[in-house]
């Protein structure tokens, strides 16, 4: 089997654990992304608690749920945008959410992978990865 997106897969198991109202959901294979995006989503309470599992492989990642997400997806293409782009982000927020102050957009940064909000706060852009609500 190969894995295109690892990060799409994630989301999607994650989505998937969700709608069949699932306390936990195991994803494989791991990556550093995966993590740092989890993280993000903990932070604003979408998940709990979440574990790496190093089964001597490519690893797993064990994430508690909490039944709060109704969506939750990779952004493809990976759109790069700016600062001045976020400012305008009507249009990103239209498109991958369902309405306003509602979700968060997953943004990859030169200071991290970070949310929407945060990046504005900072003043920075960066590259679209992942959209949750």
């Amino acid at each position: 089997m190969v894995m295109m997106d690892t990060l799409a897969n994630a989301l999607a198991a994650i989505t998937n654990a969700e709608m069949r109202r699932k306390a936990e959901v195991v994803i494989w294979p791991a990556s550093k992304l995966i993590i740092r995006v989890l993280r993000v989503m903990q932070r604003y309470g979408y998940i709990g608690e979440f574990e790496y599992i190093d089964d001597g492989r490519w690893g797993k990642i064990s994430v508690q749920l909490l039944g709060r997400i109704n969506k939750a997806g990779a952004i493809k293409p990976r759109w790069s945008v700016s600062y001045r782009d976020l400012l305008r982000m009507p249009h990103w927020l239209r498109r991958y959410l369902p309405s306003r102050d509602i979700g968060l957009l997953i943004i990859s940064t030169p200071q991290g992978v970070i949310s929407h909000r945060e990046a504005i706060e900072k003043r920075i852009g960066g590259v679209l990865l992942a959209y949750v609500y």
